[in-house]
Parts: structure tokens; C-alpha cells; sequence
């Protein structure tokens, strides 16, 4: 769920029990959409993530330490300019809204203390970060937003600040005496729950449901249904709800799903509709919002720096089969030559018979045990030797075009191979050092183009996963063809395991054996996460191929991650990403 009004006024509580009085130190910009601040408060230091992500906008505390670029971007440096050893004066949360204001005392230019605001709105694809001045005006924006991309209002450097319209939504912190029901909107045709989020500001419609959950009302209920018993249980509940956030009394929590035990969604309030969900309670709102969108916002952002080399790979796939439909096609056409040779030959034996000028001659073939009639075209202006002659040439050229188009056809299947193999290593890819990896593979392929490879080498420095299997054994994952190459040829002993899916782009799995038999269960193990880290993840009965590291061997010339193999056993398995998640991640 994304972060509503109830998540933030949390978060605001949580950031101004830590911060309030307190000074940034530091000021960062890892990503193009998002910002550290380093933070001082109460003897204590903490970094506060703010960022305007299209898919996952959020502000909360963070254990995590972002790689941070060689050269600060322009808003990141505005920022220390401005903010740089200023003190914390407010966190305020309008009108219940997903913004939150930093009220910040620092030094202008001047030297003089004047107070600025960082404004984060948390709205969606809409979302930003702002920097004001004393006057409200705008400083500049994490994302500028001109006349062109908005008609309701521009955020641009020199404008005045304007929050986003409220869609005219009633402050559920305002509501006096129990009033709730009243200030429900909609017409005929409008459903309970619908209602509710619409009507008030800063509920999601997963709390508009809880509403209706503790009121024990239908959420499809329609609003001219409500009856005067039902609106006083709905503004009850609703006056309980928000006398606890007046109150500060939160409780973080993430509802996980019972089967998968993926989390699903978080809130702070306690959530009771969830029946038979697992849930877990934290003390930190932002230990809740880190640990739910980690994953999620990895690989978000993870999607977003590859869409340029998937598109690239993509590309050069759809020219492969192009090139592989018009191969097949061309060998077809000569596959079928052997007639331009019994031509010739049937010309040659009725040579005396044809003369100069002959359109065609009709002739016994007596290759065939019936011996049928055969008529046969000529070239009117060549000798009955030339046009015998010219049969023969043709059925040479066809004959070595077939050769020739066996080979290409042969390149062009395992370009195939090597480009889908590159995809799932895309797909793969959990770090930004995997795709720098893979970017790096496809200049060294001629995909795309080399511009500073010592450079480009130096920055890779990505590594396989690695699991601990329920055994006790080693377990490493190649995420990409040079991870590959690098697990299968330098870090495998000759009598650890080898791991890949049968003739499927995959990853490289090695056990390392330690020169000790491996139990059935750790090969199980090892072959699911060959399955899963493959193009056949969600697949059934997916073949995985294994065998000692002895019996691998590279081709001279071969592309990166290409491999054969024999002496090796087959087993057939169907990817479990849950039994993967029951492996102990070593880093």
C-alpha cells in the first residue's frame, strides 16, 4: 500500500521524538529522485531518506548506506548550500495530507539565520521533493514541473510554493463531536468504502476497508443503505481511530501473506481484517517501511537502470529470429537442388539430341526405376554444353549456399542462446554492480559501444549469491555469464558440483563439495536454484543437468557463460522460490 495519512502523521511523530532540535550534517543524493540527510539529535545519529520514487515514494529512518555518485547532482548541492548545519525547528504534517515540511534555521548567504523548508509530497508519480525559502518561494525541485507536465500548478525555481489541491477532502482530525457520518460524499450508487476515502483526507482504501471491517459493516454497502445504527457504528470507530493518532499511539505493523509469507501490507494502526494473516509489530514506523519496500524498491530501481540494455538485448534478439526465419527459409529453397544436378547430367547423356535455340527437350530419366519423362528448360542461346554447364554451377552454388546456411543458421541459434541468456541475467540482476557487469559484457561483445573500458572494468565488482545449504554445504548462484565463467572455471574445484538447466539460458550453480559426498537433499536444493535463476523460473518439471566441475569445459572462442559438459545426470524440478528463501543467504 502506498504511504497514507495515518503511515505519515507515524512517521512525523517518530521523526520529531528524534530530530527536533537537532542539526544535519550531511547531505547526499544516491539516486536521481532521492536524498540523504545525515542527522544529529539527542546525542544520537541517524539518517533520514526522503524520495520521490514514481513507484515507491517514502520518508523514514535508514539503516542502509547507498553508494553515493563521484559528483554531487545540482539539487543535491543546492541542498548543502542551504541546509548544511541547519537545525531542525518543526516537522509538520498539513491537513492530515501526504506532505511533510521541514522547518530548517540555517546561515544565508549573509550570515544571517533565516528558516528554509524541505517539503517532500508523497503522491505517487507526482511526487517531490522542494526547497523554500523564508518567503516561500521556490529554491528548486528535486523534479521540475512546468505548465507543459501540469495545468494545476508549476514548481520551478522562483515560483511561489503552492501545496497540491486537496480535492476538497474534510481534515478527519477536525471532525468535532463525533460528526464523521455527515461529512460521508457521494451520490446514489456510492459504496461505503469508496466513500470514506474520498471524503476524508490522508485514508488509503485498505483503511477505508478497516473502517468498515471494525464497524462490522458491508464495504459494498451503498451509501442511501446506511442506516442511522450504522452511522453511528462507522463515526464511532472512526472517532476511536483517530482519538489514537491525536494521541501518538501507534502501532507498526506488516501483515504477511499466510502461504507465501511475502509481506503484503503494512499500516499503523492494528489491523483486524487480515484473518489469518501473519502479522508483525515493530516499535520503528521506518523499521516497518524499510524492511516492507527493500525488496520492492531494488528492484524497482534495478528494472529502471536495465531497461536500456534489455532493450538493447531485445532488439538484437528480434533481429536474430528475423535472421534465423529467413535462413530456414533460404535453406529450404536450396535444400531441394538435387533436380539442377540430374539436369545437367540428363543434358550431358542427350547432347547429340539438343541443339542451339531449344526452349526445352522432353528426355527419358533414367536415374528412376520407372524410368518416368522429364522435360527440362533451356536457355535458347546457349550450346546444349553451356546450359548442362550451367546446371552444374547452379547445383554447386546451391550446394555450398546449404553448407554455408547450416553454418550461419548454426552462429545464429547460439547468438539466440548467448542474448537469452544475457535477459535472464538481466532479470537476475539484484545490484546495480550486475547490471555494470552486464552493460560491460555487451561493449566487450560489440553490442554496444566501448568508450573507456579500463574505466568501465574497474567499477565491476559484482559477486555470485551465496547460500548455506540445509546440509551445511556451500552454495553459489552466477547472476550473469561472467559470474559464470568465473564460478565454473576459477573458483570450482575439479570435484564440486556443476549445476544448469538443460539447454535453457541459466544461471551457473556450484556446490562446493569439499570432497565430500553430497547429500540428496542439498542437490535438490542446488537443481531448484538452477530452475528458479533461469528463463524457466516459472516453469514445471524443469530439466537441470549436473555434473563434477571436471566434465565442464569451455569451447576455444565460445561466449561468455557458454559451456559443454557430459558424464552428467538429469534430474527434473519444479522452481520453488519459497524453499529458496528457506536457504541461509551468506554475503
Amino acid at each position: 500500500m502506498a504511504l497514507d495519512g495515518i503511515v505519515i502523521s507515524n512517521i512525523v511523530y517518530e521523526i520529531k521524538q528524534l530530530l527536533l532540535g537537532g542539526r544535519i550534517d550531511k547531505i547526499y543524493q544516491p539516486e536521481s529522485d532521492e536524498i540523504i540527510l545525515h542527522t544529529r539529535g539527542k546525542g544520537n545519529s541517524y539518517r533520514l531518506l526522503l524520495t520521490s520514487h514514481s513507484t515507491h515514494p517514502r520518508l523514514h529512518f535508514t539503516s542502509h548506506n547507498k553508494k553515493n555518485p563521484e559528483t554531487p547532482p545540482m539539487f543535491c548541492m543546492l541542498l548543502r548550500k542551504h541546509l548544511s548545519g541547519g537545525k531542525i525547528l518543526d516537522v509538520i504534517q498539513p491537513d492530515f495530507e501526504r506532505i511533510v515540511e521541514f522547518h530548517i534555521e540555517a546561515l544565508n548567504e549573509m550570515g544571517d539565520l533565516c528558516t528554509k523548508k524541505l517539503i517532500i509530497e508523497i503522491m505517487g508519480r507526482h511526487s517531490n521533493i522542494i526547497l523554500t525559502d523564508s518567503e516561500n518561494r521556490i529554491l528548486d525541485s528535486i523534479i521540475h514541473v512546468s505548465k507543459d507536465k501540469s495545468s494545476v500548478r508549476e514548481v520551478l525555481p522562483g515560483r511561489i510554493y503552492v501545496r497540491p489541491p486537496s480535492q476538497d477532502k474534510m481534515n478527519p482530525l477536525s471532525v468535532l463531536n463525533n460528526d464523521f457520518a455527515n461529512f460521508l460524499k457521494g451520490t446514489n450508487g456510492t459504496k461505503l468504502q469508496q466513500s470514506i476515502y474520498k471524503s476524508f483526507s490522508g485514508i488509503s482504501p485498505v483503511i477505508a476497508s478497516e473502517i468498515c471491517y471494525k464497524a462490522n459493516l458491508d464495504t459494498s454497502l451503498y451509501l442511501e443503505e446506511l442506516t442511522e445504527e450504522n452511522k453511528t457504528a462507522l463515526s464511532n470507530v472512526m472517532q476511536h481511530l483517530f482519538g489514537l493518532i491525536k494521541n501518538n499511539s501507534f502501532t507498526p505493523q506488516i501483515i504477511f501473506h499466510p502461504d507465501t509469507n511475502e509481506p503484503i501490507e503494512f499500516s499503523s494502526i492494528e489491523m483486524n481484517q487480515f484473518i489469518g494473516y501473519k502479522k508483525q509489530k515493530f516499535d520503528s514506523i521506518s523499521q516497518v517501511i524499510e524492511l516492507f519496500y527493500a525488496e520492492k524498491d531494488n528492484l524497482s530501481r534495478i528494472k529502471q537502470k536495465s531497461n536500456d540494455i534489455h532493450k538493447i538485448i531485445q532488439n538484437n534478439l528480434e533481429r536474430c529470429y528475423k535472421k534465423k526465419d529467413l535462413q530456414i527459409q533460404k535453406l529450404k529453397e536450396v535444400s531441394n537442388r538435387e533436380y539442377l544436378r540430374l539436369y545437367g547430367e540428363l543434358i550431358t547423356a542427350n547432347i547429340y539430341t539438343i541443339t542451339k535455340g531449344m526452349n526445352s527437350f522432353e528426355t527419358i530419366n533414367f536415374y528412376e526405376e520407372e524410368q518416368p519423362k522429364v522435360t527440362i528448360p533451356l536457355d535458347p542461346t546457349l550450346t546444349p554444353s553451356e546450359n548442362a554447364q550451367k546446371y552444374f554451377k547452379q547445383y554447386n552454388k546451391a550446394k555450398r549456399t546449404h553448407l554455408a546456411l547450416i553454418e550461419q543458421l548454426k552462429q545464429t541459434e547460439e547468438e539466440i542462446q548467448y542474448l537469452e541468456s544475457l535477459l535472464t541475467a538481466t532479470e537476475s540482476s539484484t545490484d546495480e554492480s550486475d547490471i555494470n557487469d552486464i552493460r560491460y559484457e555487451l561493449k566487450e561483445q560489440g553490442y554496444l559501444k566501448m568508450r573507456n573500458p579500463k574505466k568501465s572494468k574497474a567499477q565491476l565488482k559484482s559477486k555470485p549469491l551465496h547460500f548455506y545449504s540445509s546440509d551445511g554445504f556451500d552454495i553459489y548462484v552466477g547472476k550473469n555469464n561472467r559470474q559464470n565463467d568465473d564460478l565454473t572455471l576459477r573458483f570450482a574445484s575439479p570435484t564440486d558440483l556443476w549445476f544448469h538447466t538443460k539447454d535453457i539460458p541459466g544461471s551457473h550453480v556450484i556446490i562446493k563439495t569439499q570432497n565430500k559426498e553430497v547429500p540428496h537433499t542439498t542437490i535438490i536444493e542446488a537443481a531448484n536454484l538452477a530452475a528458479f535463476y533461469s528463463k524457466a523460473k516459472t516453469s514445471s518439471n524443469v530439466p537441470v543437468d549436473y555434473t563434477q566441475k571436471k566434465h565442464v569445459k569451455k569451447p576455444n572462442g565460445a561466449k561468455p557463460g557458454m559451456v559443454i559438459y557430459d558424464h552428467y545426470n538429469t534430474i527434473y524440478i519444479t522452481p520453488d522460490e519459497s524453499k529458496i528463501k528457506n536457504l541461509i543467504i551468506k554475503e
